[in-house]
């Protein structure tokens, strides 16, 4: 396993890449006030954050993880196939 974290794109940093045999997972970590906006999957998808492995032809999963200010605590988590 191999983990890579603020991995630089050139559209800017990916939070986390864990790479394993199988496949290789982008996690992006959004601050939200309150409740889940979809922040952190919108980022991964619209900054093509997922072009950097594409070439690798593993499986990719892009994670996109919000946690609530007021809260403190997770309140948005979506995984999508990149």
């Amino acid at each position: 396993m191999e983990l890579i974290a603020e991995d630089v794109t050139n559209h800017g940093c990916i939070d986390l890449t864990v790479k394993i045999p199988e496949r290789i997972y982008l996690f992006e970590f959004k601050v939200v006030p309150d409740q889940a906006t979809g922040q952190a999957l919108a980022q991964l998808k619209a900054r093509g954050y997922a072009d950097k492995y594409r070439a690798d032809g593993r499986p990719l999963h892009l994670v996109g993880i919000e946690f609530s200010r007021q809260q403190r605590n997770v309140v948005g988590f979506e995984v999508q196939m990149g």
